[in-house]
C-alpha cells in the first residue's frame, strides 16, 4: 500500500485533453484531488475507468467522473465493465440527463486529475465525516483494479493511504494503464 497526501478538498473532473463534465469541481472549491497517469490500451475490453465517493457505510455520495462508453449502456454488452462502480452507483436508475453529467469520453493518455467539491450527488455538501474515494478500472476484459483510500473533509490536509487491489490475470502490459495514483485531502 502507498501513502498519499490529499491537498484539494473538492473532488472533481479536471481533466487535460478529455470533455468535462457536468459536475464539475476545481482545485480552488475541492475537498480531494486524484491524481494519475493514465496509459491508453490498444483493443477491445479496456479503457474504461470510474471516479466516486462513498460514504464511510459504504453508500455512494457522488461519481465524479465515469467513462462514457460503459455508463452509456456498454456495461449491459460487457459486464466486466467497471463493475463495482455500474452496481454502486445505481446506473442501471439513472435517466440520460443524469448520466450525461458524470460522463466523459474515455481521455488521452497524459497525467489525469479530477476533484471532488465535497457534495453529494444532489449537490449538497456533505456532513463532517470519512468518506472513501474509489478509482476502478477495466484493464482488460474481467481483468480490474480498484484503488480506494479514506478522505476526510474538513480535517486538514493529508496524504491518506491508498489500497490498491487487482483482480482477473491482465494479459501483457495492461497493469501500466494506471498508474501514479496520488489522493490528496485538501482541507
Amino acid at each position: 500500500m502507498k501513502k498519499i497526501i490529499i491537498g484539494t478538498i473538492i473532488m472533481a473532473l479536471v481533466l487535460a485533453g478529455c470533455s468535462k463534465s457536468a459536475n464539475v469541481a476545481t482545485q480552488s472549491n475541492a475537498a480531494a484531488e486524484l491524481s494519475f497517469t493514465f496509459s491508453r490500451q490498444s483493443g477491445s475490453a479496456s479503457n474504461q475507468f470510474a471516479v466516486w465517493i462513498e460514504d464511510a457505510q459504504g453508500n455512494h455520495v457522488k461519481t465524479v467522473y465515469a467513462t462514457r462508453y460503459t455508463a452509456n449502456g456498454g456495461w449491459k454488452a460487457r459486464e466486466t465493465s467497471i463493475p463495482l462502480w455500474v452496481r454502486k452507483s445505481g446506473l442501471a436508475n439513472l435517466d440520460k440527463a443524469q448520466i450525461d453529467a458524470l460522463t466523459g469520453a474515455t481521455p488521452r493518455a497524459g497525467d489525469l486529475v479530477y476533484y471532488w467539491d465535497g457534495t453529494d450527488s444532489n449537490g449538497m455538501a456533505v456532513p463532517p465525516g470519512d468518506y472513501v474515494l474509489f478509482l476502478e478500472a477495466t484493464l482488460r476484459w474481467e481483468a480490474q483494479v480498484l484503488y480506494r483510500a479514506v478522505i476526510s473533509p474538513g480535517q486538514g490536509a493529508f496524504l491518506p493511504e491508498i489500497s490498491i487491489e487487482y483482480t482477473g490475470n491482465p494479459p501483457g502490459n495492461e497493469r501500466s494503464m494506471i498508474t501514479g495514483v496520488i489522493v490528496k485531502n485538501l482541507f
